[in-house]
Formats: structure tokens, sequence, C-alpha cells
């Protein structure tokens, strides 16, 4: 599996907003595609990153740890 740089940035600017709608905005990319992004990464990685809730988004446990690798990436 081969992760773009792009997508990590995706991914922290989700975990960063909370909210996929505020991401794509600040990304200035749709949300259709983000959310596309973010789930084919989940699908490849094998694990849920976000513990959905209405509109919000919280890091599940593998998404905290996945947030601290990424930040070092």
């Amino acid at each position: 599996m081969e992760l773009d740089i792009r997508v990590l940035k995706y991914f922290l600017a989700i975990a960063k907003a909370g909210n996929m709608t505020q991401a794509a905005k600040d990304l200035h990319i749709t949300q259709p595609t983000l959310s596309r992004q973010i789930a084919d990464m989940e699908k490849d990685l094998g694990t849920e990153l976000f513990v959905r809730k209405r509109r919000h988004l919280t890091l599940s446990d593998s998404g905290f740890l996945f947030q601290q690798r990424a930040k070092e990436i």
C-alpha cells in the first residue's frame, strides 16, 4: 500500500476541523472527493480512522495513532 502525502494532509485537515465539510472548504476541494479519499484510505489501512457522529468526526484509537505518524511525516 502506498499513501500519498496529499491524502495525509486531507486526513490531518479533517482531524483538525472535526468536520468533513469544513475540512473540504479549508482544502479547497469538494466534500464528496474528500470523503472518497478518506474512505479509500481507511479501506487500504483496514481500519476506521474516525468515529462518525452526525456532523462531527472524532479520531478513533487507530486514527489517533495514525495522526501522530502523519504529523511526523
